[in-house]
Parts: structure tokens; C-alpha cells; sequence
């Protein structure tokens, strides 16, 4: 899936051992990825969405 942090965010991205980009990356679907989102420290993008941009 692929996921963007919210403005001003800065989250770890524990498979890289980095921060997640600003512009956001694909992730393995997990469980830390599920809790991030509802956490509301990033946000799923469809895979349309990502194209147009």
C-alpha cells in the first residue's frame, strides 16, 4: 500500500530504518501501518491518486 505522513509529521518507516518521505513510499500492509493510519499520522493513497501527481 502506499502512505504519506500528514504535513509536518515525521514517521519511522521500520523495514528501512528511515523516515517516511514527505511524498510518501510503498509499504508492506502491517499492522504498525494500520495503527499509523489511525493514528492519523499517515494517510493511504490509492494507487490512481499517486499517478496523477
Amino acid at each position: 500500500m502506499f502512505v504519506k505522513p500528514l504535513k509536518g509529521r515525521s514517521v519511522p518507516d521500520p523495514a528501512r530504518g528511515d523516515l517516511l518521505p514527505s511524498d510518501g513510499r510503498n509499504v508492506e500492509e502491517s499492522s504498525y501501518w494500520l495503527r499509523r493510519i489511525a493514528a492519523g499520522d499517515v494517510v493511504r493513497v490509492k494507487q490512481d491518486e499517486v499517478k496523477k501527481s
